[in-house]
């Protein structure tokens, strides 16, 4: 059997009214991708026992697998144990495999067992017992009909250890799943038409067993390839053999693969040239340093910042005369130039990039509207200087420009672009 599909069904108040944020369903989708299994649908349900029964019984009518978690708790609000129960015909009692773990766990705490405690070892005896190592609630596996139901806690990390050790090698078992392989291109400084327009014919040309989704982020769009068959080491090749293919059209835009991110491809750049470098920042505001520092090991290359934000800073601390900034401004050209230049011989690097602009949502001028922003990159034979355009909120504004400058960064760094003054756009 293939295309073996998953719905997940979370259950509880708390996820609804926005108190906790859901990560088990998005940690439980990339679990079952891993081993062939698609997700078709995530559901959040309420504390109620009529909302819960009827999303079991649309969840079966969709899925082949439904796992559940939440509402496993011995309080009077926990319903899914008795739901499961009613929507199985089951009756409740103890299971003594689980009463004999959650005796075993209390004395290992050091806490009686009490009543309410104890009832938690009642499970429906329709299910199989699914143990718990590291807490009080056991898991129920329920396949009295085509669709296996999957009951877990709604903690983070027993859902996790029980779905790692128990339920995912038991889907296994039970399913014959096909095997998944995805890599990840991960492209920045091109746009998502530009790049499907570029790709096109290599889009076309796809194996019927490998697929092609565009994932666009801040000034980055990610190629990933999905490939699905029957032998892993099979698709891996089947895949690469594709990458080697499109390399050629879009290397200068690739900064890696997978799971590296810009700021960690730069940061091992910048260690294998063995270079350093300090930022000078208006309108991000220390985001770009951030960004950087964010890299275990940063302080190999990172030498610090000046977050120049008052034009008396620009002057005082990277000597950019108030002459320049009286006649072109701090949103200019001249400016940037004076600040990436500058930082580089205060903090003493190799690099110095700075950041100047309006990232709103006023100080926009005719001549200067918001989204107006100027970036530089300087090393010991040029400065580079770049102007932006952008027409969106201030937080975007800034994340975008940060993107850019290490995009440049990148660009500079290997040599790929020239000692020029252009515009960007977005397509």
């Amino acid at each position: 059997m293939g295309n073996i599909t998953a719905e997940l069904l979370t259950i509880g108040d708390e996820i609804l009214y926005g108190q906790i944020v859901d990560t088990n369903s998005q940690w439980m989708s990339a679990a079952l991708d891993a081993i062939g299994v698609k997700t078709v649908r995530k559901t959040t349900v309420a504390d109620q026992e009529e909302d819960i029964l009827e999303a079991f019984a649309q969840a079966e009518k969709r899925a082949d697998i439904v796992l559940v978690t939440g509402g496993l708790g011995p309080t009077q609000d926990d319903l899914t144990k008795p739901c499961l129960a009613k929507y199985f015909d089951s009756e409740i009692a103890i299971n003594e495999q689980a009463l004999k773990e959650l005796t075993a766990l209390f004395k290992h705490i050091n806490r009686e067992l009490t009543p309410i405690n104890r009832a938690q070892a009642e499970l429906p005896v329709k299910s199989e017992m699914i143990s718990n190592p590291i807490g009080t609630a056991a898991g129920m596996w329920f396949h009295e009909r085509d669709t296996v139901f999957v009951s877990m806690p709604g903690v983070p990390f027993e859902m996790k250890k029980m779905m790692k050790d128990l339920v995912i090698p038991k889907i296994q078992e039970t399913f014959d799943t096909h095997a998944i392989y995805h890599r990840l291109i991960k492209t920045i400084g091109i746009g998502e038409s530009w790049l499907s327009e570029m790709i096109a014919d290599w889009e076309n040309s796809l194996p019927d067993h490998i697929g092609l989704a565009y994932l666009p982020s801040i000034s980055q769009v990610k190629l990933r390839l999905t490939a699905k068959g029957a032998d892993y080491e099979a698709l891996k090749k089947d895949v690469n053999r594709e990458v080697e293919k499109v390399w050629p059209l879009i290397e200068k835009y690739v900064y890696g693969f997978d799971d590296i991110t810009i700021e960690s491809a730069i940061g091992e750049l910048l260690k294998s040239e063995g270079l350093t470098i300090a930022t000078a920042e208006s309108c991000t505001g220390g985001y770009v340093a951030h960004l950087l520092t964010s890299v275990p090991g940063s302080s190999a290359y990172f030498k610090g910042s000046v977050i120049a934000y008052a034009n008396e800073v620009k002057t005082n601390q990277l000597s950019v005369p108030e002459s320049i900034l009286e006649a072109h401004g701090a949103v200019s050209e001249e400016t940037i130039r004076l600040m990436a230049t500058n930082v580089r011989k205060v903090l003493n690097t190799d690099i110095g990039v700075a950041t100047s602009g309006i990232a709103g949502p006023g100080g926009g001028t005719p001549e200067k509207p918001v989204g107006t922003i100027w970036i530089a990159y300087a090393d010991k034979d040029q400065c580079v200087t770049r102007k932006l355009s952008f027409s969106r909120t201030r937080d975007l504004n800034i994340k975008y420009t940060a993107a850019n400058v290490l995009n440049m960064i990148r660009m500079q760094t290997n040599g790929k672009t020239n000692n020029s003054t252009s515009s960007q756009t977005t397509k």
